[in-house]
């Protein structure tokens, strides 16, 4: 029983640790949603989406992005060249840049952001990025930007949700996963703002040299975060800057996409990948340690394993109310399937473990058609969609 004692008591603790702040949380989401710099701090902004082929929506998704509640802003879609733009999803007024592959010891969507950020008109103030996958509302852009009229701050990010109109397996767990990276977005400084809804000054997107870090990386994001804590300036989040995506994905699908969401992870912030992965393990060990215990007939462990299961549960119960208060627009889905962020945890806690346990043998991921072999300073580009095209030939 000692040993029991010794694998569970960190879970537990752990467990309970977790709500520690959830009503700080919910009172930092109101505050924000209500925010009325959200009307007052509108300095022109450059959005830029990069695009790489058809992704599902994808005109829908660029026709919300073009029509936002902004006054003073540009749309720029990015891409290597113009067969990665399918016919008829460009926006009336949208500006579209190419990268041509340059500069080459980049990842293509780097390269897209750099080439798209050189055409940036003079007059905009912010840089504004998005993804192709996502919708967003029409108040996106002013809750994105809003965060950096606040001395001291010097990006601002929203996140992803998962919201899949067919719940089958594989994008159910995929929204319960992803859900858990969601609920530690809060009040105070975050750990990286993300690619797919993130806003930064101009100047000081300039003055951080984020241009020639970008130049040899796979990580806008990460990269981009890293550069603003070594400046001592925050990252703040702002909830009214999420982002919804409805796509369906398999189950081999989602295990491939877990793994090189962790590989980016451990490669650009591994500090960030080891407090993980130690979480992760600590509760599965835990979890198993239950399990054996039951069938010795200590029946302690049947309440532990069921406060364990129940906490991480509730954790979730309480991801999804953050996300619907935060999405309005979405009250039909949350009511119909606003289980998955609560019946799926314990298959997505294992699924944690697992992309960090193939996550950690290593640097090799896939993207788009690109095969890249990563490091912190530079990436190796293994192979490109035309190089297998010809071996296939």
């Amino acid at each position: 029983m000692w040993l029991f004692a010794i694998l569970v008591a960190p879970a537990v603790l752990l467990a309970a640790a977790s709500w520690r702040g959830e009503r700080e949380k919910f009172r930092y989401y109101q505050e924000r949603l209500r925010d009325q710099t959200q009307s007052s701090f509108l300095p022109p902004v450059s959005l830029i989406v990069p695009v790489k082929g058809q992704d599902e929506g994808l005109q829908e998704n660029l026709a919300a992005l073009a029509s936002l509640d902004y006054p003073h802003y540009e749309l720029i879609i990015a891409a290597h060249s113009p067969a990665d733009i399918p016919a008829g999803v460009v926006p009336a007024g949208a500006q579209v840049v190419f990268s041509g592959g340059r500069p080459a010891g980049a990842a293509e969507k780097l390269q897209n952001l750099l080439a798209a950020v050189g055409t940036a008109k003079t007059e905009s103030e912010v840089l504004a990025f998005a993804d192709s996958d996502g919708r967003v509302s029409r108040g996106w852009l002013r809750a994105l930007v809003a965060p950096l009229a606040e001395t001291g701050v010097g990006a601002a990010s929203g996140y992803r949700v998962y919201l899949p109109e067919i719940a089958d397996f594989g994008s159910t767990l995929r929204s319960a996963w992803n859900a858990v990276i969601f609920g530690t977005f809060g009040p105070g400084n975050l750990e990286f703002v993300w690619g797919g809804a993130m806003a930064v000054r101009r100047d000081l997107f300039s003055r951080l040299g984020v241009p020639a870090l970008w130049a040899s990386t796979a990580s806008d994001d990460y990269v981009l975060s890293e550069a603003v804590r070594s400046a001592k300036l925050h990252l703040r989040f702002a909830p009214g800057a999420l982002v919804v995506s409805s796509d369906r994905i398999g189950a081999r699908n989602l295990l491939h996409w877990v793994q090189r969401q962790l590989i980016i992870t451990r490669v650009y912030a591994p500090r960030l990948w080891v407090l993980s992965f130690v979480a992760t393990t600590i509760y599965c060990a835990a979890m198993v340690a239950c399990v054996v215990a039951l069938c010795y007939r200590h029946w302690i462990a049947g309440a532990v394993l069921v406060f364990l299961l129940l906490m991480g549960m509730l954790k979730g119960t309480a991801r999804a109310k953050l996300a619907a208060t935060a999405l309005p627009d979405s009250q039909p889905w949350f009511q119909r399937h606003g289980w998955i962020f609560t019946g799926m945890v314990p298959l997505a806690t294992w699924t944690w473990l697992y992309g960090h346990i193939v996550s950690a043998s290593t640097n090799v991921i896939e993207w788009r058609g690109h095969r890249y072999r990563l490091s912190r300073e530079t990436i190796l580009i293994l192979s490109q969609p035309e190089q297998r095209s010809a071996r296939a030939d």
